[in-house]
């Protein structure tokens, strides 16, 4: 308590407002109240002005602003309710994640679709849970689930993803909870959790076995008030080639990137021309047991026009679940399932690329999302699992029998992961084989217009190509297929991209401490990324290739060279200039160090 109770820990509201007496709490406040204090040890401010200073709400950091001197006089804080920023969308609600902590979310269209397709079976399960009721809420027992390799270890499992990375979006959206508010010790499996369910394939169907906390046994009449349940229309449900159809054709569509294809920078890429763009994959379990870091997954920028969002899952239920969850609570025009991810945390949890090798799973999967939302399912597959055993081209026409409403094929296998070049002869012949009514794009190896005209031109069966590596390289990629031309862009004009990644970082992460240094570590993220780029003026061959590794060069300015590092103290010198200097004892090591060629991982 008396470490909270420090100087540097100043009460939001104080902070907010500028005012002792705004905290409710008052002196049972874990947090300080010293404002002298507070401003006696705080930073020195930072170069430029605060990102918040051309909005009309006041910068909601208040004094915690590290551009507090920027702030016009009488509005240098905000109220106590000001937002962070009011162009994002799918800000997290603290009420439905707590009802995901107790398990009382009810999903009625979901397992009405899944009890139509024979996928939720009401039997007694096999495997029993000790269940302890205390205040309301049902916290789980520890307990081991046999699945069906026969290993007991997936308990523990729905967050290792959550523990692979240093920081997260959680530093965003965390503060939502009050400050004397705490997420509960234990929070507890949805309510039907991935790990118990058993696949009979022996007897080549799937035996689908649940187990069901105490809280959903109760029948309809007995249902508390605070048991939600997502609003329903009474109209009649729409058959998959009635709903809403997104013409992707020539449309540039970002990829969802992991780590990197963040808000911000979705935003930098719809500045340079993308049209369509996509969040970061979050997976459905952690989805369905309200943890904010992966619901900030999920966030969106008003100027993102045409927006999905991506998600995994293993198996139909929870994918319906989450389905029809993210469905009544965000904006979105269209949910795209990864049936193609190779991190081994995920396949090694039957998601991603491992449901290619199960297609009545993901036969399953696409039906039950597909008919419980009208708003477009998308996928993303690669060509197989293992090298050699292509095997799209064989389920392309059922994919949209099942329900997809366009897919997206990454031209290399699980087994492949980024090395060699993506193999678009194949993509041809599943686009070739599509039914005219499914959408197919295509993924791998665009670095330029070039290589995007001859996609194109070589096969017109195929609606559009998604852009990946492409554009974490260069995000001006997108301006230079509008335009038709190579882009000599200057090291002045990069510098300006990196700085508008900066404000918009700084908008999202927040312009405290805390969020000048979640940005700066996403913005070096980008940055081991974008040494890559040779300018076109240094080049004897154009265009660039994206596997090309190219040697140490001095660049036509001191910045471009400094640009062109492939150091980790550079990238940290650049960072300082749009920044500030980095605390004390600051290290950075790229996410994806030693893969930076190969593997984005961006599914």
């Amino acid at each position: 308590m008396q470490q909270k109770k420090s100087v540097s820990n100043i009460c939001p509201a104080v902070a907010k407002t500028g005012d002792v007496s705004s905290c409710p709490y008052n002196d049972k406040c874990r947090f300080s109240h010293d404002v002298e204090a507070f401003k006696a040890q705080k930073p020195d401010d930072l170069v430029g002005e605060c990102p918040f200073s051309r909005a009309e709400e006041p910068c909601p950091y208040g004094l915690t602003c590290r551009f507090l001197g920027t702030h016009q006089e009488g509005v240098s804080v905000g109220s106590i309710h000001a937002s962070r920023n009011s162009s994002e969308m799918n800000v997290f609600s603290k009420d439905v994640q707590k009802l995901l902590w107790k398990n009382k979310m009810r999903f009625p269209k979901a397992d009405a679709k899944l009890k139509a397709l024979g996928l939720l079976k009401h039997a007694n399960s096999k495997v029993k849970i000790p269940v302890d009721k205390e205040d309301d809420q049902i916290v789980l027992k520890n307990y081991d689930v046999v699945n069906g390799n026969g290993s007991t270890d997936l308990t523990d499992k729905d967050t290792e993803l959550e523990k692979s990375a240093t920081i997260t979006e959680n530093d965003v959206v965390d503060e939502t909870l009050e400050s004397n508010e705490l997420p509960p010790l234990k929070k507890p499996k949805c309510v039907v959790s991935e790990s118990c369910f058993i696949e009979a394939e022996d007897a080549g169907v799937m035996v689908v076995e649940k187990v069901v906390s105490e809280s959903c046994k109760q029948t309809e009449a007995d249902t508390t008030d605070d048991l939600v349940t997502p609003e329903t229309d009474g109209s009649l449900k729409l058959h998959p080639r009635e709903k809403k159809i997104i013409d992707f054709r020539d449309k540039l569509y970002l990829a969802p990137l992991t780590t990197v294809g963040n808000l911000p920078f979705r935003r930098v890429c719809k500045v340079l021309g993308a049209d369509v763009t996509c969040g970061e994959m979050a997976m459905c379990t952690n989805l369905l047991q309200g943890q904010a870091s992966e619901w900030a997954l999920l966030r969106r920028h008003s100027t993102e026009d045409l927006f999905g969002v991506q998600i995994c899952g293993a198996f139909p239920d929870t994918v319906a679940r989450a389905v029809e969850l993210i469905d009544k609570e965000c904006s979105l025009d269209f949910i795209d399932i990864n049936m193609g991810c190779p991190i081994d945390l995920v396949v090694n949890k039957g998601a991603g690329s491992a449901l290619l090798m199960k297609p009545m799973r993901m036969k399953g999967i696409i039906e039950a999302a597909s008919g419980t939302v009208d708003k477009p399912i998308t996928i993303k597959v690669r060509t197989a699992f293992f090298e050699g055993k292509n095997r799209i081209d064989s389920l392309i026409a059922d994919i949209g029998n099942w329900g997809a409403s366009a897919v997206t094929i990454h031209g290399r296998s699980r087994q492949q992961r980024y090395s060699k070049l993506a193999d678009w002869d194949y993509i041809y012949q599943c686009a070739r084989k599509a039914p005219d009514t499914l959408p197919v794009l295509g993924n791998g190896d665009i670095f330029s217009y070039l290589d995007w005209n001859k996609r194109k031109a070589e096969c017109p069966e195929l609606s559009s190509c998604m852009i990946a590596r492409g554009g974490l390289v260069k995000p001006w990629i997108f301006t230079e297929i509008k335009e038709q031309r190579h882009w000599d862009i200057s090291s002045g004009e990069r510098l300006d991209i990196l700085k508008n990644f900066v404000r918009f970082g700084l908008q999202h992460w927040g312009s405290d401490t805390k969020g000048v240094e979640t940005t700066r570590h996403f913005f070096l993220e980008w940055l081991s990324h974008t040494c890559r780029y040779i300018p076109v003026g240094l080049l004897d061959i154009v265009p660039q290739r994206l596997n090309w590794r190219p040697p140490s060069y001095y660049g036509r300015d001191d910045l471009e060279t400094l640009m062109a590092s492939d150091s980790a103290a550079d990238w940290i010198r650049i960072s300082e200039m749009l920044l500030g200097k980095v605390p004390d004892g600051f290290t950075f090591a790229p996410k994806h160090k030693s893969n930076s060629y190969d593997r984005a991982e961006n599914g």
